[in-house]
């Protein structure tokens, strides 16, 4: 047992440091926060190659981790509810298990986001402007495409959707650090661990740089990496205060409902703050679209082991 114990502290301390140091990368470096010359077209490219670790993240593993989560809840719940009744309601069993239920859920995380973002906006419709790396963005990209067709989506609500990246992913990640805690065996938590950092590094790295864009104070933006540090820790060892044979009951559906909350609002800010954002310029479209596929193929291939 102690072997075990001391290999999910080491775990623990991995996934703090690591996203720490990932996501203060972009904070502390003055060069992610100038947009222009050359770094701008340098910071476009890896903003698209973080639009698609974010996109491979969202589907490859927030979608399929809450999808496969809420089946078997429902299974495990239809199948309690089958054997109370003694099979009298097969027909109605059968239903409930082919209904949707984890795309729904998904999608209320979706439109939640939504309707949080029309409600800021209704309520304070002036009160975000853009951040000087915005401008700066936006002037060259007026000077080098003066006859660009159509304006460039409007960065006002890049904090709300910074924010809304922020806690989806901290939702994320003590679920993340809650399974690695939950391993029976050493060999099991090191391969999850290690699954895990495998994506985590980059994805943080991507919303260090988010931050960066939408004009984040420093203190801020350091202080939102910390508490996302932080996240993973936590759930290992919440995992680990879990004694044994409690952790399937400890979770349940729950805690599938939430990572499908967490994975409608992480698809929500990809498809509608970060994509858009970085495919609006008319620029080296084929570099951009490689930079997102080289990202998306990362994440794909992370997950035949995570």
């Amino acid at each position: 047992m102690e072997p075990l114990l001391g290999v999910k502290v080491g775990c623990l301390f991995s996934l703090l440091v690591l996203t720490l140091v990932c996501g203060l990368f972009p904070i502390c470096f003055k060069w992610f926060q100038t947009a222009t010359g050359r770094h701008r077209r340098v910071l476009s490219l890896l903003s698209c190659t973080s639009a698609g670790i974010f996109l491979g993240a969202g589907f490859m593993h927030m979608t399929a981790e809450a999808l496969e989560g809420i089946e078997s809840e429902i299974q495990k719940l239809v199948i309690q509810n089958s054997t109370d009744s003694e099979g009298n309601s097969d027909d109605a069993d059968s239903a409930y298990m082919e209904y949707p239920y984890g795309e729904l859920i998904i999608s209320l995380g979706f439109f939640f986001v939504f309707l949080l973002e029309s409600l800021a906006l209704q309520c304070c419709p002036g009160a975000a402007g853009r951040s000087k790396v915005q401008e700066q963005e936006w002037g060259m990209a007026n000077v080098l495409e003066p006859h660009s067709h159509g304006p460039l989506p409007s960065p006002s609500r890049g904090p709300l959707r910074a924010l809304v990246l922020l806690l989806s992913l901290s939702f994320h990640s003590v679920f993340e650090g809650l399974a690695v805690g939950l391993q029976p065996t050493v060999a099991a938590t090191v391969q999850l661990c290690l699954a895990i950092l495998a994506h985590k590094g980059l994805v943080v790295f991507g919303v260090g740089l988010r931050l960066v864009q939408v004009g984040t104070g420093s203190r801020w933006a350091m202080l939102s990496i910390l508490s996302l540090a932080l996240m993973s820790p936590l759930g290992l060892a919440l995992g680990l205060a879990v004694p044994q044979g409690v952790s399937e009951g400890g979770q349940g559906l729950a805690q599938a409902v939430l990572e499908g909350m967490a994975a409608g609002t992480f698809l929500y800010v990809t498809f509608l703050e970060i994509l858009p954002r970085e495919l609006a310029s008319p620029e080296a479209p084929l570099a951009k679209w490689g930079c997102v596929a080289a990202g998306f193929a990362f994440m794909a291939f992370i997950a035949l082991w995570a």
